[in-house]
């Protein structure tokens, strides 16, 4: 078997998902078609490139010595790609975003991510929404937000680059809540709360909530829907509690704090029409994003509280390789 672009991204797909099933949904194939690719793999290379357990897969340190190389050849591959097709027509570009706290300070980096180009922003709350945009042209770019859990496809002609593998979820509770002072909440805690739905169309994280909450021990009582982001009045009125992103600010009447254990992850991707941006000019906004988001990070001080008991524990892990810098700078 001559080895092809597909088998690469297949392997980098399964080490980013940690899941033969979660990268079969991200490349759009099966999962026993992709246990029998990276099967056919292993055998024309002669050692095992994962190990499979119950909690998924990890790479082997064969896997890690060709992930390092597949990665690198893809990055030239993308780049060369976009290169060839990007050619940006009239009309702005269109960019998508999910709902992100740091969105005005990465707004504020788009003049000099895109230099000259007239760049409209669409906020949406559903990942599924702007991935079906990209999908049908309606945009050109976006950075999404999807649960750890849960797989969001995207179209194979697009162009993607992880941002954060994971970011833990918080939780707002309303100021004068009894757990309010404690520096986490446990899940379990919460079991008696009127609870404000993950906003917009379902694509995965309200599953990821009854999932979490049920291995909590309880069904998450659903009383209001906000399905423009909304609610952060109704926790700051004590009439419910909400999941929100880990560099949420503390409003008035409302705190932010981290779960234990981290029962709900989410990650970032970026994502592209190839023929409307070049490698670079995606490279310019993936830089605009991190940029952003760390620094808004480390400025929260939920997160930043969060971040440094996590930096010294002994689960402290590759999320480390997205904040180190933002951490030691800061």
């Amino acid at each position: 078997m001559a080895l092809e672009i597909r088998h690469l991204r297949a392997i980098c797909a399964i080490a980013e998902a940690g899941s033969l099933s979660q990268a079969a949904a991200a490349l759009g194939m099966s999962q026993p078609s992709l246990t029998s690719l990276l099967q056919r793999l292993e055998r024309q290379i002669g050692a095992p490139l994962f190990v499979r357990s119950h909690t998924g897969v990890t790479p082997t340190p064969v896997g890690e010595q060709t992930l390092r190389r597949a990665l690198t050849l893809l990055v030239e591959f993308d780049r060369f790609e976009s290169d060839l097709l990007g050619a940006l027509g009239d009309g702005p570009v269109r960019l998508g975003s999910s709902q992100m706290d740091c969105l005005p300070a990465f707004v504020e980096l788009l003049d000099d991510a895109l230099p000259g180009l007239d760049v409209t922003v669409h906020v949406e709350p559903s990942s599924s929404v702007l991935a079906q945009g990209l999908a049908r042209a309606t945009l050109d770019i976006a950075v999404i937000a999807m649960s750890d859990d849960q797989e969001v496809p995207l179209a194979k002609h697009l162009g993607h680059r992880v941002l954060f593998s994971w970011v833990p979820v918080f939780v707002g509770l309303p100021a004068r809540h009894r757990l309010a002072g404690a520096s986490e909440v446990d899940l379990a805690d919460l079991a008696d709360e009127a609870w404000i739905g993950p906003p917009g169309p379902e694509d995965g994280s309200l599953t990821s909530l009854r999932a979490a909450t049920h291995r909590a021990g309880f069904t998450p009582r659903i009383r209001f829907e906000c399905p423009n982001g909304g609610g952060r009045q109704l926790i700051a009125a004590g009439q419910a509690v909400q999941l929100v992103e880990p560099t949420a600010p503390e409003l008035p009447g409302m705190v932010v704090r981290p779960l234990k254990d981290d029962p709900l992850r989410m990650r970032l991707v970026l994502a592209w029409r190839k023929e409307r941006l070049t490698w670079d000019q995606a490279e310019n906004v993936y830089r605009a994003v991190m940029t952003s988001y760390t620094r808004h990070a480390m400025a929260s001080t939920p997160f930043r509280t969060w971040w440094d008991r996590r930096r010294s524990s002994r689960s402290w892990d590759g999320l480390a390789d997205f904040f180190r810098a933002a951490g030691s700078s800061s």
